[in-house]
């Protein structure tokens, strides 16, 4: 009995290592992400969320990097002309060439928000991808599953929370990264064990 103890207790440190591990070195690759692009591609999306996403994407698009971007996730309450509003400047690109998306609710969402998006515009090669910092490793990943053919650009925006210090140095900062790794997790977990159930399911059909 106490040698099974102590082998449960060496399991659990060793699981708890590995999850410590994989946290930073997560943490760690999201504070080092660049807002440099030099890509030009066939669409742009941006995931709302945080308050700085709309305007980082509406600004770069506006440099040409793609001919429509996709704002998903929009609170039904928000119109383009108030969009415009908030980003004058751009008043006229905006009617034009931004879509905004509704259906959206989460991540997930989004993922399927923008395929149905992309597949009514003919985007069928790269996508520009806009979201917070902390975000985009598990934006990727909904958006690699829901749009397998293509090439997806990431442009992290640095989030407010995140800007004025290291991650580990901010508890706030700590704490979110930590609920994004969660959930970072769940979400490659759920991809592939549906992968591995579609791969199970063709060799028995």
């Amino acid at each position: 009995m106490t040698r099974r103890i102590r082998r449960a207790f060496y399991l659990a440190i060793c699981l708890f290592l590995i999850v410590f591990a994989g946290f930073v070195a997560f943490a760690f690759k999201v504070e080092r992400q660049t807002l440099q692009l030099d890509q030009k591609a066939d669409g742009m999306i941006v995931l709302t969320g945080g308050a700085d996403r709309i305007p980082d994407a509406i600004e770069l698009f506006s440099k040409g990097h793609a001919s429509r971007m996709l704002i998903t996730g929009v609170n039904p309450g928000i119109t383009r002309a108030e969009i415009g509003r908030f980003n004058p400047k751009y008043r006229e690109l905006i009617d034009c060439c931004v879509d905004l998306g509704y259906e959206a609710l989460n991540t997930s969402g989004n993922a399927r928000e923008a395929r149905r998006w992309a597949q009514q515009n003919a985007i069928q090669q790269s996508l520009i991808v806009v979201t917070s910092n902390y975000h985009m490793p598990r934006a990727l990943a909904e958006l690699q599953d829901a749009l397998p053919g293509l090439a997806l650009i990431p442009y992290p925006v640095v989030s407010v929370k995140m800007r004025d210090s290291s991650w580990w140095q901010s508890p706030q900062a700590m704490r979110l990264m930590s609920s994004e790794y969660i959930k970072y997790v769940l979400v490659s977990g759920r991809i592939i064990a549906k992968k591995l159930w579609s791969q199970t399911k063709a060799a028995f059909d």
